[in-house]
């Protein structure tokens, strides 16, 4: 059952589990998930997590933060996180995760945007911080702010929708946007994740790992608030360890794993091994954009469901769906369907309904007489984006999707990821998929550059398994062709160590947009595009 029925907050959730599970494990992280590093592994209890928050509220206090204040706190991926945000939110301030693995840039703009009294951070990271913090907002060390003074705490009653967290968008498009998540958006979420049941049923035994980071929604917002109200446990891993992954599986009892889509894709190259099928321990992965072609290899190898979700910072609980329910679809990217409270619309681009089966952009909203209930409250500081992104009084996702029989939905791609050349869209997944099949390619990216002739071409950026020429780009475009409609197919190809990466593991579009633009502007990638006039002319 869930412990937070009346509950109005985070803290209030947390209180109640408190008093509930006191012995029981709450948050974890294994030695194996710091990779040996300077930071140690810990363990608390519900009890001991309920007295340590307790503590930092006191500490908090000293520093005369009003409520409504908000506090940025970069702890990397340590549980600190938490804590720090539940004794906050007791206290009606806001959290502001900061990623410390961002640019001075993107950081000393969060700090100095998101209007935070106060930086409290990993020790090794204080100067840097104090350095960027700016005037009129102080950072600290977390061992220097723990041995400060405590003063006595006064926790705030019914905060439901008041923000909790300023969270800030990856920012692949500009400026990341900071966006505003009420107490009633966290409870949102946990009630909607452990009201699951099925495949996705949750207990007070069940011990959910994660190696995604803290200042993303799916660590802060899902895996922990569905843990807090079923009473389980949270175990956090600094990032994604794969030659030590299922030893840590096996030796923290995880019974669920939350996942991104390279992780599946990565553990399918490790060597066998007897200890491949977890299945009896795992019941099931909780993620999202795991490869088709993988999707059924990871599940028979290793014995348990992955189950495709989808959602948004911005959308929360307000839409949010999961292919939890036979038939899963799976190797199609079905992601399931909305929520019951949901309801959606797949439009094309002046906004008109397109037929069944055909992709378009998911718009949301919730039914009933509020369409904005769940979702996040808006953008901070920029009311103009918040109504765009509401235009029409639906949400619209940016994400290009098809519906199929019974209201079930099929991931395509992100609008801007849609490259659209001489009337045609062209899915960028679509053009990597194809690639990845080639024993050439180890890894890819897909984008689109401006074609004065076609409004925009295609650009693949390659990791090969071995030292490319022109003749390897030559190869990759023909094979291609083979499977592909003609205008499908890349025009330039550009080979690389390594693709760039976000914090949380996935491919950098904004970066492979920059260098792609970079490479055809520079000549530094081969032009191919006299292949696809050739395929043209062979097809008519």
């Amino acid at each position: 059952m869930e412990h937070d029925l009346n509950a109005n907050s985070i803290f209030e959730a947390f209180c109640d589990a408190a008093a509930t599970f006191g012995t029981r494990p709450f948050l974890r992280a294994p030695a194996t998930g710091t990779n040996g590093g300077a930071v140690p592994p810990v363990s608390w209890t519900y009890g001991e997590a309920r007295r340590e928050v307790g503590r930092l509220q006191r500490l908090y206090a000293a520093h005369g933060l009003e409520a409504d204040a908000r506090v940025a706190v970069a702890f990397d991926s340590r549980p600190d996180v938490y804590l720090h945000l539940l004794a906050l939110n007791g206290l009606g301030i806001s959290v502001v995760p900061v990623n410390s693995g961002g640019t001075d840039r993107d950081i000393a703009r969060i700090i100095a945007h998101s209007d935070a009294a106060l930086v409290v951070c990993a020790d090794e990271h204080a100067t840097r911080f104090g350095e960027l913090a700016g005037a009129g907002c102080r950072a600290v060390g977390l061992t220097e702010f723990c041995a400060g003074a405590e003063r006595d705490a006064a926790v705030i009653p019914g905060l439901e929708r008041r923000e909790a967290a300023l969270l800030y968008t990856s920012g692949t498009t500009g400026h990341p946007k900071g966006c505003m998540l009420s107490n009633e958006y966290f409870l949102g979420m946990g009630r909607w994740y452990t009201g699951l049941g099925g495949a996705c049923t949750l207990t007070a035994d069940d011990r959910l790992l994660t190696p995604l980071p803290p200042h993303h929604m799916n660590a802060l917002c899902v895996s922990f608030m569905a843990a807090l109200l079923r009473g389980a446990c949270v175990v956090q891993l600094d990032r994604f360890h794969p030659s030590s992954w299922w030893r840590t599986v096996r030796e923290e009892g995880a019974t669920v794993i939350h996942y991104l889509g390279v992780m599946p894709a990565i553990l399918l190259t490790l060597p066998r091994s007897g200890d491949d099928d977890v299945g009896a321990q795992v019941k099931f992965g909780f993620g999202a954009g795991c490869d088709p072609r993988h999707h059924a290899l990871f599940e028979q190898r290793f014995g348990f469901p992955l189950l495709e979700a989808w959602s948004m910072t911005e959308t929360g609980a307000g839409a949010v769906t999961i292919a939890d329910r036979e038939p899963r679809h799976v190797g199609e990217r079905c992601i399931g369907r909305l929520a019951r409270g949901s309801e959606h619309r797949v439009v094309d681009e002046r906004g008109k309904d397109v037929d069944k089966g055909q992709p378009g952009e998911l718009w949301v909203r919730a039914r009933g007489a509020d369409p904005r209930k769940g979702f996040f409250s808006g953008y901070y500081k920029d009311e103009r984006a918040t109504r765009e992104a509401w235009a029409g009084g639906w949400f619209h996702t940016g994400d290009v999707v098809r519906e199929g029989s019974g209201g079930l939905l099929y991931f395509v791609d992100r609008r801007k990821n849609i490259i659209r050349r001489s009337g045609e869209n062209i899915a960028a997944v679509e053009v990597e998929a194809v690639l990845l099949a080639h024993p050439l390619v180890l890894n890819c990216a897909v984008t689109a550059v401006a074609d004065e002739l076609r409004g925009e071409e295609v650009f693949a950026l390659v990791v090969p398994a071995e030292s490319a020429t022109e003749i390897e780009a030559r190869a990759l475009v023909a094979h291609c062709l083979q499977q592909l409609s003609y205008f499908k197919a890349p025009a330039y190809v550009a080979f690389t160590d390594r693709l760039p990466l976000t914090a949380s593991q996935k491919v950098n579009r904004a970066e492979v947009r920059k260098h792609g633009a970079a490479c055809v502007a520079d000549s530094t990638c081969f032009d191919l595009r006299e292949l696809k006039k050739h395929r043209r002319a062979r097809t008519g």
